[in-house]
């Protein structure tokens, strides 16, 4: 549960759009990253695993 004071202040803030674009982002890299990853091994290495 999230203390009332926390959702206050993301709720009251100025930048909360600037928020969640950022965290948005981050979220879209780490997804990118990841399938990025698991696309550059090889089809052996799964194999393998």
């Amino acid at each position: 549960m999230i203390p009332q004071n926390f959702k206050d202040f993301l709720a009251n803030s100025e930048n909360t759009g600037l928020y969640q674009a950022i965290t948005l982002l981050l979220f879209m890299i780490f997804f990118i990253a990841l399938i990025i990853l698991v696309l550059s091994k090889s089809k052996n290495y799964y194999k393998e695993v």
